[in-house]
């Protein structure tokens, strides 16, 4: 892959005291939940909380870079990390008080316009407790292969190509929420749970997994477009960063967890077909982007 900045460019990128571009692009998405924060105050649970923690991320975020210190380093490359999880938790609270409905029946009508039957319905066929098992596990493995990467090429010190990746799945990310936001969905798994003839039965892990993360995501719409998609295609594009060898199990992994996501009644096709062309946009349009963030870097403190 091509360097997406210069020799020179990324090496005063990576030192300097200006905004970065994956920072640029989590104040962005702050300013937008921060709207919708205040223009549905009311309606929030516990607005004044969301409120007090965006300005308190955004401020830390500030300090870090006008004042470098020994966490600097370590802050400004992993903070995106719990930053895009806490917005993702945020999501259960600022989807229920915007909208009264949701859009799981428009959803399912068109994917049953699509392929004449429900899918999830129809890959009963092929539903056993061994195939079940096994696409659970792909299926909760989400998080650790996308992480995966960016440890990778932080353990070899590949620090240009960690910082473009880590842009690349934070805006990732924060684009799949914009899309919940947008058309708030849960799921096949539960629209259609009268409609499904025999209950997905695994053999040991299935329950605990599906338990666990029901706890971790609680009452989410989550579904529009498929972040699992979208982010494993970001996360497979990335691990060519790191070698072939490693390109190639990402390749595997791939459909595997796309196919999961429909099969254990998660999703809807049309969410993965919108999680395709997200990560086939973001592929496309993301190196552009960053070069245009990271050259047009802000001064803090006057720098």
């Amino acid at each position: 892959m091509a360097p997406i900045l210069t020799p020179q460019e990324s090496k005063s990128h990576l030192t300097s005291t200006r905004l970065w571009a994956v920072d640029k692009v989590i104040l962005a998405y702050t300013l937008f939940t921060t709207t919708i924060i205040l223009g549905w105050w009311h309606s929030i649970p516990d607005a004044w909380q969301l409120l007090f923690w965006h300005i308190a991320g955004a401020g830390l975020l500030f300090f870090e870079v006008k004042r470098p210190n020994l966490t600097s380093r370590f802050f400004r490359n992993w903070y995106p990390l719990p930053c895009v999880a806490y917005y993702y938790k945020e999501m259960a609270l600022l989807i229920p008080a915007i909208w009264h409905s949701d859009s799981d029946q428009w959803l399912a009508d068109l994917d049953f316009r699509i392929w004449h039957a429900n899918p999830t319905v129809w890959l009963e066929r092929v539903s056993n407790p061994v195939l079940t098992e096994f696409l659970q596990l792909v299926y909760t493995l989400f998080v650790p292969a996308v992480l995966l990467v960016a440890f990778l090429l932080w353990k070899r010190g590949k620090c240009a190509e960690f910082q473009y990746y880590a842009f690349l799945i934070a805006l990732g990310y924060l684009v799949s929420y914009i899309g919940y936001v947008i058309v708030p969905a849960r799921g096949p798994r539960f629209l259609l749970r009268n409609v499904q003839h025999v209950p997905l039965q695994g053999l040991w892990l299935f329950h605990a997994m599906q338990n666990t993360l029901d706890r971790l995501e609680s009452a989410h719409y989550d579904c529009f477009p498929s972040g699992h998609t979208e982010l494993t295609i970001l996360a497979c594009w990335g691990s060519r960063l790191v070698s072939n060898r490693l390109f190639r199990v990402y390749l595997a992994y791939t459909p595997l967890i796309i196919f999961a996501t429909v099969y254990l009644r998660y999703h809807y096709t049309v969410d993965l077909l919108a999680g395709i062309m997200v990560a086939a946009a973001l592929i496309c349009f993301g190196p552009a982007l960053y070069r245009k963030l990271s050259k047009g870097g802000t001064a803090i403190g006057g720098r």
